[in-house]
């Protein structure tokens, strides 16, 4: 039976309430600091911590409950004889029920406060409660989580104490709880004490499931979501997230992302089917649309702009799985909504800013890479070529290589200067890639005289630039470096065709 309770709470969320109905129920109730403070102010019956120890809080409040009156009331095993008389030799008493959350160090390293500050934010009693109690659930009830207060409480006020399969489930929460708190907290040191781009010497995952999926990629494979994707995309409207939604949404969010003037990306299978900047997301929209219509339906489309009534009318044109943009106006909305299943996502600041890892699963273990979020500057890529591209031809070549960057290995994206017209992607064959891509572009009816090209990795030989030269281009951009670059450069030479080195690759598999 439940009789003394620890409360020792930083997210002082429903504690009250809970504490005024442990107290009606005769439980003697023993805090610390702030949460003391709290509860006596409420007229709540509760012995100080110092009183049970015998000994003051000092040191800032650092050191309070580290002491053997509080942990051996914890740890001490009811059915063991001689662990109740070792209690009652020292005067412990014990302890039923710890409710215990932590200091926010995740919520102050987030916010971007200083390493001091920091430091100051990792909990040391609260983990060894939390552990102490967890480790003797057989005998302790222990909180970490006010989402479980109401069921923990109505056990206690029905039986007057907690069901064993509860405090079991209660204990694993506060063991994984304490783990990650632990992990973040030695991310955080290490990443303090390294330059950027260097990985950390021990890799650790420890993220909450935030929510079931239906499947994987596909019915027979199970999938769940982990961390905080909510935190950055805000579902208003439409059906569950598939796996496949999920990772289509970063891909259309992080595309709208390079672009600062209003931007709309049409993503599938997380390859752009249409990319275009406009005077507005509206017409950047409609722009990008006419890349692969045929694709774009049942497509995912990002914007960086809100989206307003009109907008929202020539989004209902067509079949659209998911919406995503920093806002939409009230009429957008309305209008949007009318599709009961299309997932409409409110995009709470840059993807690109919370991405510090690319990692993939291999056998016993996986890959891990700083996330490919360069931004670029086309005055410094190197011309190659006699002649230099124009004005207008640097422009496209920019854009263009803004969308290479985010459509499958092998890329070839053929672009004006607002616009995608062709995009060639995940070809064994880089030639293959330009051959798709000019069949798309004639397939949508777009011309590609005076087009542009870009290359995710260089042309091992000069075919690639010359399939790009018989399509019509005027002007290539790609990263260099084959053994036969000054063969593609004397074809490109021999053609008039403006060729630019970026010095970087942007192989995405």
């Amino acid at each position: 039976m439940i009789s003394t309770a620890l409360l020792s709470v930083s997210d002082k969320t429903g504690l009250l309430p809970f504490a005024q109905a442990l107290a009606g129920k005769g439980i003697h109730l023993i805090s610390t600091g702030g949460t003391h403070a709290m509860l006596a102010g409420a007229g709540v019956p509760v012995t100080r911590i110092d009183d049970v120890t015998g000994f003051p809080e000092i040191m800032d409040g650092r050191v309070k409950t580290l002491h053997p009156k509080i942990h051996g009331g914890l740890l001490a095993r009811r059915p063991v004889a001689e662990h109740m008389a070792q209690a009652h030799e020292h005067g412990i008493g014990m302890i039923d029920l710890v409710v215990v959350n932590l200091y926010p160090f995740e919520r102050t390293v987030a916010s971007g406060a200083p390493l001091e500050e920091c430091i100051e934010q990792i909990d040391i009693g609260g983990p060894s409660m939390l552990r102490s109690a967890a480790k003797n659930f057989e005998s302790v009830t222990v909180v970490c989580d006010p989402a479980d207060y109401e069921s923990v409480l109505s056990e206690i006020l029905r039986d007057g104490d907690t069901d064993p399969a509860t405090r079991a489930r209660l204990a694993r929460k506060v063991f994984a709880r304490t783990a990650a708190y632990d992990a973040a907290i030695a991310t955080h040191l290490e990443n303090s004490s390294v330059g950027d781009g260097t990985l950390p010497a021990t890799l650790r995952l420890l993220l909450p499931q935030s929510m079931p999926l239906r499947y994987g990629e596909n019915p027979h494979q199970s999938a769940a979501l982990y961390g905080d994707f909510d935190g950055i995309f805000e579902k208003l409207h439409g059906k569950e997230l598939s796996f496949n939604n999920i990772v289509d949404i970063q891909a259309a969010a992080l595309l709208a992302e390079e672009f600062e003037h209003p931007a709309a990306a049409i993503i599938k299978h997380t390859n752009p089917c249409g990319c275009a900047i406009g005077a507005s997301v509206l017409e950047a929209y409609v722009e990008a649309l006419t890349t692969d219509t045929a694709s774009a339906f049942g497509g995912i489309v990002a914007v960086n702009r809100v989206i307003d009534a009109p907008f929202a009318e020539k989004l209902n044109e067509i079949f659209l799985e998911v919406l995503i943009a920093p806002d939409y106006t009230d009429d957008a909305l309305a209008l949007l909504m009318q599709k009961k299943d299309r997932r409409l996502l409110r995009q709470r600041g840059a993807v690109r800013e919370r991405l510090k890892y690319d990692i993939k699963t291999v056998a016993n273990g996986c890959l891990c890479q700083t996330v490919d979020t360069a931004v670029e500057d086309p005055s410094t890529w190197k011309c190659v070529t006699r002649r230099a591209p124009d004005a207008r031809e640097l422009a496209a070549l920019a854009f263009a290589w803004k969308v290479a960057k985010h459509v499958k290995s092998n890329a070839i994206v053929y672009t004006n200067d607002i616009k995608t017209l062709g995009v060639g992607a995940g070809q064994m064959s880089r030639v293959d890639s330009s051959t798709i891509a000019v069949m798309k572009a004639k397939k949508a009816g777009l011309p590609l005289d005076g087009s542009v090209v870009a290359s995710d990795a260089f042309f091992p030989f000069a075919d690639g630039l010359l399939e790009a030269v018989a399509a019509g281009a005027t002007a290539v951009v790609q990263p260099g470096g084959s053994v036969r670059d000054q063969e593609v450069i004397d074809a490109a030479d021999a053609h008039n065709i403006a060729m630019l080195f970026t010095g970087i690759r942007h192989f995405k598999h």
